[in-house]
């Protein structure tokens, strides 16, 4: 069962939304930043990040996520005791579910008089690192970086239904496609070479066809995104 969240966005559409079902299941928050101060201002309760590493954000907020107390609590087995009893050392608390969306990049970038400092400072860390780590470990911590899945885990909240290991991994698998195209906007960005050494493409479905080359077969447009 989920019994603790960290919430982490930028994009904080229907986060509130959430949040309110994630403290109406008993489901402890723990958040950082503006997403912390947009889920105080809305009378939910939350630990900010700081408070529970015991360690202030620091550089101008580049760290607050990074810490073993957020890392070790996300990626550890719960069916490993070795895991849980490094966690019981180190007082870790498990986190059960990673809620997070990342800087707006690709948005940062379409600016045609946007600054290298500005582009590089709207470079994700923290996020990214967070949102794998979930991923990573699917099978006991849930993991949501489209809004659009909000509404399928309040439904299990409000039913007291465990997410099952399927919408688990389903959730898993958008979330590593989430990072694999924010991380290739950044990398195309910085090396726009016409034949780079290392290819990245980022595409976006854009419709769905009747059927491949053959009625059997699947098919679907893919546009892909620019830099320029």
């Amino acid at each position: 069962m989920i019994k603790r969240a960290l919430i982490s966005v930028f994009d904080k559409e229907g986060i509130i939304e959430l949040a309110k079902a994630l403290e109406k299941a008993g489901v402890e928050i723990i958040s950082s930043g503006g997403t912390y101060n947009t889920i105080k201002e809305a009378g939910i309760t939350a630990k900010k990040v700081s408070d529970y590493t015991d360690s202030p954000e620091i550089l101008d907020g580049r760290v607050k996520t990074l810490h073993p107390k957020i890392h070790g609590g996300i990626l550890a087995r719960r069916d490993n005791p070795q895991h849980l009893e490094t966690l019981k050392e180190q007082n870790i608390l498990e986190i059960d579910m990673v809620v997070g969306n990342l800087y707006p990049f690709e948005k940062t970038i379409k600016d045609p008089n946007v600054d290298l400092a500005t582009v590089l400072e709207n470079i994700d860390i923290g996020g990214p690192s967070m949102i794998r780590s979930a991923a990573k470990n699917f099978k006991d911590v849930v993991v949501l970086t489209d809004k659009n899945d909000y509404q399928r885990i309040i439904e299990c909240l409000k039913k007291g239904k465990e997410v099952d290991v399927n919408l688990r991994k389903e959730l898993a698998i958008k979330a590593f496609a989430h990072t694999a195209y924010y991380d290739t906007q950044i990398t195309n960005y910085l090396n726009p070479m016409s034949l780079p050494q290392t290819l990245c493409i980022a595409a976006k479905k854009s419709q769905d066809l009747r059927y491949g080359e053959n009625p059997h077969q699947k098919a679907a447009v893919y546009e892909q995104t620019s830099n320029e």
